[in-house]
C-alpha cells in the first residue's frame, strides 16, 4: 500500500521524524541506508509499529509516496570533513524511484551547498526529471533531542529552505502536520547554515564551560556555585555545564561550505573540548596520589558511559577515551551504566559492575561520567572510596568535582 512518507535513513534523526509523523496520522515506510542505530526504545518502536509504521528494504517502495525525507548519517570522515557517502547512497536509491510532485527534503547534518551542489545533480541525473520544476527539494535541519522532556517534534519550530518559492511551502506543508510552527528561510543554504551555526554554538558555549572549569579548579573556586549564580542573570547569558568531553551525534563545522574558510573560534573549541578526557585522567590520578594510590593497579569504576543521561546511545561518548587511557596508565577498569549491559573498548570488554553500591566501595576511585536518574548520588558519595564528579551533579561537598 502506498504511504505518504518515506524516512530514508533510520538512524537518530530517521526514527524519530518517522515516530513523530506516525503519531500525527501520516503513513510512513522507513527505509534504512546502512548501519544505522537510532536512540528509541523497544516500547517506541512497537507503539510505531502498531500505528501503521513500515519499515522496509524494498527500495521500489520510494516511488510511490509524497514526501521523502532524506535522513542519512553524516559523520566527520577520515580528512576531517563531513562524509555524505549515505547520503549519495540514499540519493541515487530515491533518484532511480523518483515521480514528478513528489517533495524530497533533506535534514541531514551537511555543510552550506550540499542540497543545491551535491544532492540536486544526483536526484536530477537519476531521475531525468529537474528540481524546483518537476519535483520540489528542500532543506531542513534536524533538531532532535533524544531524552528532551519538555521539547519534541510538536513544539519544536522548524526551519524550511526550498530551492524555490513552492519548494518551500511544499516542505513547509508537510512539516506543519508534525510542528506547531515553521520558519521558512530565504533558501536550502540559509537552512543548512543554521544547523552549522547551531550545532557550533552548541560547541563553543561547552568549551568555554570546560575552560572555565580548569580555570576556576586551579583558582580555588567552586565553578558550579559561579554557574547557579550566573544563570539569575535574566538577559545575555545561556547557563551551559562542563564535562569529561562532548559527545553526540552532531559534527561541529569549522569549514563553512566549499569556500574552505575555517571558522577559527570553532577549530579552538574543538580543542579544548577534545582535551576534556585527558583533563579527567589527570586529576583522577591526582586525587589517587592525593590518597595514597597509583593510578597503576588502581579499581577504577566509571558511572554511565553513554553520551546524554538516560539514553543508551554510546555515539562519541568521551567515556571510551577515558577508559583507553585509564588501562593505559594501568588501572584495572570497570562500567556500570543501567543503560548498557555490555562495552567494549578497542574490542576489549569491560567488565561490567552487577552491583554498583559493592562496585563502589570496592573501586579505588569512582568517576561519574554521567548522571542517569537511576543514580542514588547522595548514596554513592557515601559508599564510594573516593568519588570524581564530572556533572557537577552530587551535593555540594560529597564529592570531588570537575
Amino acid at each position: 500500500m502506498p504511504a505518504d512518507l518515506a524516512v530514508i535513513g533510520l538512524g537518530h534523526l530517521g526514527l524519530p521524524l518517522a515516530q513523530a509523523a506516525v503519531a500525527a496520522g501520516v503513513s510512513t515506510i522507513g527505509y534504512r541506508t546502512g548501519p544505522e542505530a537510532g536512540s528509541l526504545t523497544a516500547a517506541e518502536l512497537r507503539r510505531m509499529l502498531s500505528g501503521g509504521f513500515r519499515p522496509t528494504t524494498n527500495a521500489a517502495e520510494l516511488g510511490r509516496v509524497r514526501t521523502a525525507v532524506i535522513c542519512a548519517p553524516a559523520p566527520r570522515g577520515a580528512g576531517g570533513g563531513v562524509d555524505l557517502g549515505q547520503v549519495e547512497t540514499a540519493a541515487h536509491a530515491l533518484a532511480e524511484r523518483l515521480r514528478p510532485h513528489t517533495t524530497v527534503i533533506l535534514e541531514s547534518p551537511v555543510p552550506p551547498g550540499t542540497t543545491e551542489q551535491f544532492l540536486r545533480p544526483l536526484l536530477e541525473k537519476g531521475s531525468g526529471l529537474r528540481a524546483g520544476r518537476d519535483f520540489h527539494l528542500a532543506y531542513s535541519p534536524s533538531r532532535v533531542d533524544p531524552g528532551n522532556r519538555d521539547f519534541g517534534s510538536a513544539n519544536t519550530p522548524k526551519v524550511i529552505g526550498g530551492l524555490t518559492p513552492a519548494c518551500t511551502e511544499s516542505a513547509a506543508a508537510f512539516y506543519g502536520r508534525l510542528t506547531d510552527k515553521v520558519v521558512r528561510a530565504r533558501g536550502p543554504r540559509e537552512a543548512e547554515t543554521v544547523q552549522v551555526l547551531e550545532t557550533n554554538y552548541r560547541q563553543v558555549n561547552i568549551a568555554l564551560v570546560n575552560e572555565m572549569a580548569v580555570l576556576c579548579h586551579d583558582l580555588g573556586v567552586d565553578l558550579w556555585d559561579v554557574i547557579r549564580c550566573a544563570e539569575t542573570k535574566p538577559f545575555g547569558f545561556q547557563a551551559f555545564r562542563p564535562g569529561p568531553g562532548v559527545g553526540g551525534h552532531a559534527v561541529p563545522q569549522d569549514l563553512a561550505g566549499p569556500t574552505g574558510r575555517t571558522l577559527r573560534m570553532v577549530e579552538l573549541a574543538q580543542q579544548v573540548n577534545n582535551r576534556m578526557p585527558q583533563y579527567v585522567i589527570q586529576r583522577a590520578a591526582t586525587l589517587l596520589n592525593e590518597h595514597g594510590k597509583s593510578a597503576r593497579g588502581a579499581r577504577v569504576l566509571l558511572l554511565g558511559v553513554t553520551y546524554k543521561p538516560d539514553l543508551a546511545d554510546l555515539q562519541a561518548s568521551p567515556a571510551r577515551e577515558i577508559a583507553l587511557r585509564l588501562m593505559e596508565l594501568g588501572a584495572s577498569v570497570s562500567y556500570h551504566d543501567p543503560h548498557v549491559p555490555a562495552w567494549s573498548v578497542l574490542d576489549r570488554p569491560i567488565p561490567r559492575a552487577d552491583s554498583l553500591y559493592e562496585a563502589a566501595a570496592d573501586a579505588d576511585l569512582t568517576i561519574l561520567l554521567q548522571q542517569h536518574r537511576t543514580y542514588d548520588l547522595q548514596g554513592l558519595s557515601v559508599k564510594a572510596q573516593l568519588l570524581l564528579d564530572t556533572r557537577g551533579a552530587t551535593p555540594t561537598g560529597a564529592a570531588h568535582r570537575l
